[in-house]
């Protein structure tokens, strides 16, 4: 009798083991993906918080807004969207903040600002990866720009990845098609890397960036004009790279999210090359005609594209971790 019951029960027990097993699997990859509101139950306030701190820190140092969107695009063109950004350097590994590529990236403390107050509200929570991320979602509004529903759940990573820096982030001087493929090795289309670059909108450029344009001779493809008044902000061929020499990306609304950048390349009053590329590429070119005629496009264009950037290649589920600090990894 006890053989027939084991007879009778054994597989029906094997199948609701394996049923149980696939649910978990299930449930776990579920929740292992990017998705929106991914910290309703771990730290329900968490988007409120890094709000609240991205407004905060907007109204004493506006230009942090652009700093936040800096940090986006360096950190997730980089292998994935994971913080590796964010690290120092250590006798272990140098920081990718000392990449050329990188010049000019500031800012990094207030990230630890925001972690600060979110360790406070729900400790060992939200990563470092996800306020990158969400920082940027929030600084684009503050300046103007668009809402946009950006996917949480992105977890840290362990290593800094400078000697991949310079294969991954091009350079302000690459050629157009160079500059394409990187995008498209990330997922953006051709339209999707013009609405990025639109991020040019704001900000600001440091005098060694630009000075080539300027100097022996004007760069022909620069208004004079406009070359004229970039020599004042940058009256030194050689400038300092440490001095505190730039000039804006727009100097009508240089803090102001709108399609006036399209507008100005469009007139030869781009900085750098790759925005007067962008006007003599014919890939390029029919793009920058529709965002200088629809700022309206241009925002939905550009939301579209930085998730698609934002959501590159996260670590996810059991990879990497949640850093307690965001300029170091945890210590075991």
């Amino acid at each position: 009798m006890a053989r027939n019951n084991q007879h009778y029960f054994g597989p029906s027990t094997r199948f609701i083991s394996l049923l149980l097993v696939l649910l978990l699997r299930i449930i776990h990859y579920a929740k292992s993906d990017l998705q929106l509101n991914y910290y309703s139950e771990s730290c329900p306030r968490a988007e409120e918080i890094i709000k609240e701190q991205v407004n905060k820190l907007y109204h004493k140092h506006g230009n942090t807004a652009v700093s936040w969107i800096r940090n986006l695009f360096h950190d997730c063109m980089v292998k994935s969207c994971d913080a590796s950004i964010l690290l120092d350097t250590t006798k272990k590994q140098k920081s990718e903040k000392t990449s050329q590529r990188n010049f000019g990236m500031r800012n990094f403390k207030y990230i630890e600002i925001i972690k600060e107050a979110l360790e406070n509200e729900c400790p060992n929570a939200v990563s470092c990866a996800d306020i990158v991320a969400l920082s940027a979602r929030d600084g684009i509004v503050m300046l103007g720009g668009p809402q946009i529903a950006m996917k949480t759940g992105r977890r840290d990573s362990k290593d800094s990845y400078l000697a991949e820096v310079e294969n991954f982030i091009p350079n302000h001087n690459d050629s157009m098609s160079l500059v394409l493929s990187r995008f498209k090795s990330v997922g953006v289309d051709a339209q999707g890397t013009v609405a990025l670059l639109g991020a040019h909108t704001v900000g600001r450029v440091h005098c060694v960036n630009i000075v080539h344009r300027l100097y022996p001779t004007v760069d022909p493809t620069l208004d004079p004009n406009y070359a004229n008044y970039l020599k004042t902000r940058c009256p030194n061929p050689q400038p300092d790279p440490k001095a505190v020499e730039y000039a804006r990306n727009d100097h009508v609304t240089p803090m102001v999210w709108d399609n006036l950048y399209y507008k100005n390349i469009m007139s030869n009053k781009g900085l750098l090359m790759v925005d007067q590329q962008l006007v003599s590429d014919p890939t390029t070119y029919p793009f920058v005609q529709k965002f200088a005629a629809d700022n309206s496009y241009f925002n939905n264009q550009f939301a579209k594209a930085l998730i698609i950037l934002s959501e590159n290649n996260p670590l996810i589920g059991d990879q990497g971790e949640i850093r307690k600090v965001c300029r170091h990894v945890n210590k075991l």
